[in-house]
């Protein structure tokens, strides 16, 4: 199927009474899309009930008649003209749009923005339009509606285009064209009425047609997401849809957040079909060539275009509940199929959806209506796509006490290279002790905890304190300092750039098996390189393991005049070459979980600091049993 065969998905948004019902009603009366006898049935229903006859309840009869009818998604309603198919997306308001929108009821390749000419640009106006923006959707037309309120002004006409597109540009959306019209009289709807003859542009059907048709979700890479697993006779059938790109048998697939792999042996369809091939917006079960542990959750995809695997995110979210967004408290985050628990780790902008008025001022609570700038950590690892690149797998729902408050998109996620090649005869061997009993055992859940800094910056003293004030609560640690790896597991290395990468990925891979154990697994490295530490932080998700990044931060020249090994001495005398901080890069974390400032805090400080931030991940995940 081509682009241009699809049908194209416009939502129609705008002000309460602004008329966007009604402009939907006479679109779909003047492209002959109702049912017969439609109108005549609602004209009757109006005059039983002494009511003068609108279009917008032809919308209302239409939109009840599918709420009867579960095989038909309420949001969608269809029309044509004649240069293609359409459907409209429903959107009673900004908070019904929201949760449709994000959590993927429906994706909109454009949008309509109403706006009725006797009240002009209203608040939700503007917060329609951030909302847009918010969620990738670039093509809009505006529609100027109840012009007959407005004695056909053009004046009153280019003031409301002036302002709006002002207020559009401050968001850097463009609309292709604004357009006048009167839904109720059919003025500019569907052709072009002499009462505006002063406009140059087109109807509103005829600015439908200027849209154009945004990437099939066929063309993006695969994300198939696991729903389900069912057992069949010998068979083990993986269920769920794939959410874009395409999968066939004997496909490789990658199994994300656990980066297992295994081929495509059958594709399962419900109908019986039995196909070889499967499309974006498929339901189907697979089966493996060999068997490895899959639950609901996981997302498959080709192993040369993975997506990202994180416990910290980047997003904007979107507030729209009474009761505020909070710091410190725990929230779901829902994603395709995955649930976890989420919190705020900092508020790093906030917007009024409205205004536009941002702050950067620290905050612990985001209000209603509010968009904030995020930095999330969840409690366990979520698979995620930067929104821009695979909307599907990059925006998500907050929800408290089920109850959807916000809804959210991802930004600023890396993505890495999975494609080094293993041997196919390796298989990762799945213990009968899983990390839930372990955490009951011990008390906690096992844990890669990262510290980084410059050579001098107090990493190991602090990393041996932090392992005897666990060890003293009884809990299960060990810390796996630098100098002691290379004399044993990596004396093999030096200190060029590549030994230091692969003196990192040892590390990491020792320290996710001990996280696997329930085991603390406090490393002190200097691990220079940001690449190198999302790396680690990748390794230890691969296992299912919390990681904590702990930046132990203090200024060059305070951890030179430290010098407890002269080494920066050494490096001053060119003894030692690549030397980090002086003559080789030291990349400092962008969003460390825990900061502690040695140059201004004592070790019991740090200590203490460290501790309120890594406690309460530690905690063992409540059953669901």
């Amino acid at each position: 199927m081509t682009k241009e065969s699809l049908p194209l998905k416009i939502v129609f948004v705008g002000h309460v009474d602004h008329g966007k019902s009604t402009l939907i009603g006479r679109i779909l009366h003047d492209t002959d899309s109702l049912p017969e006898g439609k109108i005549d049935m609602v004209k009757k229903a109006c005059a039983a009930e002494g009511m003068e006859f609108e279009f917008a309840f032809v919308l209302d009869a239409l939109l009840e008649e599918q709420k009867q009818n579960v095989t038909i998604d309420t949001t969608e309603i269809r029309f044509k003209t004649k240069r293609r198919k359409y459907i409209i997306i429903d959107a009673p308001g900004h908070k019904e749009f929201l949760k449709n929108m994000i959590t993927g009821a429906s994706r909109a390749d454009a949008a309509v923005l109403v706006i009725a000419a006797n009240e002009g640009v209203r608040e939700q106006s503007r917060r329609h339009a951030y909302l847009l923006n918010l969620l990738g959707i670039k093509q809009l037309i505006v529609v100027v509606n109840k012009m007959d309120l407005a004695d056909f002004s053009e004046k009153k006409f280019e003031e409301i285009e002036k302002e709006y597109r002002k207020f559009l540009a401050e968001l850097g959306l463009e609309a292709l064209v604004f357009v006048p019209a009167s839904a109720k009289n059919g003025d500019n709807v569907a052709s072009t009425s002499k009462k505006v003859k002063w406009h140059r542009g087109p109807s509103v059907l005829e600015a439908l047609d200027l849209f154009e048709p945004q990437s099939a979700d066929v063309d993006l890479p695969l994300r198939f997401c696991v729903q389900d697993l069912y057992r069949f006779d010998e068979r083990r059938i993986i269920a769920g849809r794939i959410e874009t790109g395409k999968l066939r048998v004997g496909d490789e697939l990658v199994f994300s957040p656990a980066n297992k792999a295994s081929k495509v042996q059958s594709i399962e369809e419900w109908d019986g079909a039995g196909d070889a091939e499967a499309l974006a917006g498929d339901s189907i079960g697979i089966t493996l060539s060999e068997q490895i542990f899959v639950e609901r959750g996981y997302v498959a995809s080709h192993q040369t275009d993975t997506p990202i695997e994180a416990n910290r995110i980047h997003a904007d979210v979107f507030w729209i509940v009474r009761e505020p967004m909070r710091s410190g408290r725990l929230y779901d985050l829902r994603l395709a199929t995955q649930e976890v628990k989420c919190e705020i780790v900092s508020i790093d902008q906030v917007m009024d959806s409205s205004s536009l008025e941002s702050t950067t001022d620290k905050r612990e609570q985001l209000e209603r209506n509010e968009v904030g700038r995020l930095t999330l950590q969840t409690r366990s690892p979520l698979v995620i796509d930067n929104h821009d690149r695979i909307p599907k797998l990059g925006r998500f729902v907050i929800v408290d006490d089920d109850q959807i408050c916000g809804g959210g998109t991802i930004f600023g996620g890396v993505y890495t290279d999975r494609t080094v090649a293993k041997s196919k005869n390796i298989f990762w061997v799945e213990g009968k002790i899983t990390a839930e009993a372990r955490a009951a055992r011990t008390g906690h859940r096992g844990a890669v905890v990262w510290f980084t800094g410059l050579s001098g910056a107090g990493k190991s003293t602090i990393a041996q304190a932090l392992e005897r004030e666990l060890f003293a609560r009884g809990m299960q640690t060990y810390v796996l300092d630098g100098d002691n790896i290379r004399h044993g597991l990596n004396s093999n290395l030096g200190f060029s750039p590549e030994d230091r990468v692969e003196n990192i990925r040892r590390v990491s891979e020792v320290a996710k098996l001990m996280a696997d154990s329930g085991v603390v697994a406090i490393t002190a490295f200097i691990s220079p390189y940001r690449m190198d530490r999302r790396r680690a932080r990748e390794i230890a998700l691969e296992g299912n393991a919390e990681f904590v990044e702990v930046f132990v931060d203090a200024p060059l020249e305070v951890c030179e005049a430290r010098d407890p090994k002269n080494l920066y001495k050494k490096a001053r005398a060119g003894e030692i070459r690549e030397f980090t901080g002086i003559d080789a890069p030291y990349e400092p974390p962008e969003d460390a979980e825990i900061i502690v400032h040695t140059d201004r805090q004592t070790v019991n400080e740090s200590v203490a600091t460290i501790l309120e931030g890594l406690l309460p991940r530690l905690e063992p995940e409540e059953s669901n049993e």
